[in-house]
């Protein structure tokens, strides 16, 4: 599986995803662009790490099952459905797997949560989770530093200090790491240097 660092944090009034923008394939630099940060809806997002590919296609396929689902309900899919709905979708794959982990959460009505999916549909749930090649560097920044009921500047900066401090040591993470804040008020993204 291609190697990449996601990281997933949750904060009081929100979640926090950040990535690095790099895809590589063995020895070759690939792309040094690739946005691994998706919002799937105004209150739900997610990160990878693994093939891009599997992610934006699982991606795609969840919103569009999501606005779906919302129709139907007439209010928003909390992110344990998303989550579920990308398990299912995942483990029906399990034959031919989205090579991708996925970190996915957001804002339920009280409070925010995040989920790590691996290939085969696994759903765990967590405060604040990393996937990838990198994962263990980006762990040794979260394990010391986590707070619960952070605010949202903190668990920012921590986020992308966890995917800088990885992009250090592995090979198959770098240039320039992408951040997408979940809150009640709905998404941002923005991008940080790796520097």
């Amino acid at each position: 599986m291609p190697g990449a660092t996601a990281v997933g944090i949750t904060f009081d009034q929100g979640v926090v995803f950040a990535s690095e923008k790099r895809i590589a394939y063995g020895n070759f630099l690939v792309s040094k662009s690739t946005k691994k940060t998706f919002p799937i809806t105004p209150k739900v997002g997610a990160t990878c790490a693994g093939l891009v590919a599997d992610m934006q296609l699982l991606s795609l396929q969840i919103s569009a099952l999501a606005k779906i689902r919302k129709m139907d309900l007439k209010r928003d899919v909390p992110p344990n459905t998303i989550a579920k709905m990308m398990s299912n979708m995942m483990y029906e794959r399990r034959y031919f797997p989205l090579l991708t982990q996925v970190i996915v959460g957001g804002m339920t009505s009280d409070k925010p949560v995040i989920y790590t999916l691996d290939p085969l549909g696994s759903v765990l749930p967590d405060e604040y989770a990393a996937v990838g090649t990198g994962a263990e560097m980006a762990l040794g920044v979260l394990d010391p530093q986590f707070k619960e009921n952070m605010t949202e500047k903190d668990a920012v900066d921590l986020a992308v200090k966890a995917v800088r401090s990885a992009t250090m040591r592995d090979s198959f993470s770098g240039d320039g790491i992408d951040v997408l804040v979940v809150n009640k008020d709905g998404t941002n993204e923005f991008t940080e240097d790796i520097k």
